[in-house]
């Protein structure tokens, strides 16, 4: 039988050239090592490698609702800043090739240089949240999915006026999981 498989593929003969087969895994090789890559940068443990990041932002997670919560759903990196669809999630990865470069060229490389620089990151992550109408958040939260009665009173009187004036998540809840810069100025 495996003769017959060799002779109906292989031979010089048949039309169907071993170039092909060979092509076609290869590129399913080197897909799955693409997207194995891809997934691992967005894990936490990507996210906080350099000690910046896990000194600051990671330390102020995890006293935020995201982290740890009562239905014991753990929000991580990715899910508020990558978005899900390949094409978005592709310019998400290219865009954040920028933050890396700061990275490396040591613009950020220490706690006070990162502080320095945080009311410009963050107008950064909530220009592209609004952008795209708070898309990583929607991901989870869904205005047509909420039960405003149950809601606390603020939000409650909040979420329904937010429908009417199209705002999106990211007007309200800046500083949500991460500490808000000293210089951002609330309209509340």
């Amino acid at each position: 039988m495996l003769k017959n498989i060799w002779t109906t593929f292989f031979q010089p003969s048949r039309r169907f050239p071993i170039g092909i087969l060979l092509g076609g895994v290869a590129g399913i090789i080197l897909w799955g090592g693409f997207n194995t890559a891809l997934e691992a940068t967005n894990s936490i443990g990507f996210c906080i490698n350099c000690h910046e990041m896990e000194q600051t932002v990671y330390q102020e997670y995890k006293k935020s609702v995201h982290y740890k919560n009562r239905s014991g759903v753990r929000v991580t990196c990715a899910d508020c800043h990558v978005p899900r669809a390949w094409l978005p999630k592709m310019i998400r990865k290219i865009r954040a090739t920028n933050e890396l470069y700061h990275k490396l060229a040591g613009s950020i490389d220490t706690l006070e240089k990162f502080e320095a620089k945080r009311m410009v990151l963050a107008e950064r992550v909530w220009q592209r949240m609004e952008s795209t109408d708070s898309l990583e958040c929607r991901n989870c939260h869904d205005y047509q999915a909420m039960d405003f009665e149950k809601q606390q009173r603020r939000p409650r009187e909040k979420h329904p006026l937010a429908i009417k004036q199209n705002e999106t998540c990211i007007d309200c809840h800046k500083g949500i999981a991460h500490q808000l810069p000293e210089e951002y100025e609330s309209d509340d």
